[in-house]
């Protein structure tokens, strides 16, 4: 099976004990994986895009505007903030997202492996069962 399809396997799968798992280990990478996306992904993708801060894009929906008074001092018209969509944001998070998550599939898959690993080594046979198989092959000659 391939990587990417056993990572999509992953990510489908829904198992609760893996999503616990990814949870606390991905709330405990969070801040690395920020400032790894922050200040090493970041700066690579504002290259690629002409050098620009990929993390401010943003569609502005509606300008801000400052109040208007009338002579006498009264608001004519209030004061508003900036209506915006901050794009380039949501868009890190999701290249946060999929690291956390690239890194609890391949802590899991080596948890996995090691946990199939150990099914596979046979248990050593204590003295008495030792000699419970000789004697058993005694006794067949």
């Amino acid at each position: 099976m391939s990587f990417l399809k056993e990572f999509k396997k992953f990510a489908l799968r829904g198992n609760l004990v893996d999503i616990a798992v990814a949870f606390v280990m991905g709330g405990a990478f969070g801040k690395v994986v920020s400032t790894f996306t922050d200040k090493m992904v970041a700066p690579v993708i504002g290259i690629l895009t002409g050098g620009q801060n990929f993390n401010d894009k943003k569609i502005v929906l509606k300008q801000a505007a400052e109040e208007v008074k009338d002579p006498s001092g009264n608001i004519v018209i209030p004061a508003s903030n900036e209506v915006d969509l901050a794009w380039g944001a949501f868009v890190t998070s999701i290249i946060d997202f999929l690291i956390v998550a690239l890194v609890m599939f391949v802590i899991i898959k080596a948890i996995n492996s090691l946990k199939k690993k150990e099914e596979e080594t046979p248990a050593a046979l204590s003295k008495t069962e030792e000699l419970l198989t000789e004697i058993k092959e005694l006794l067949k000659n």
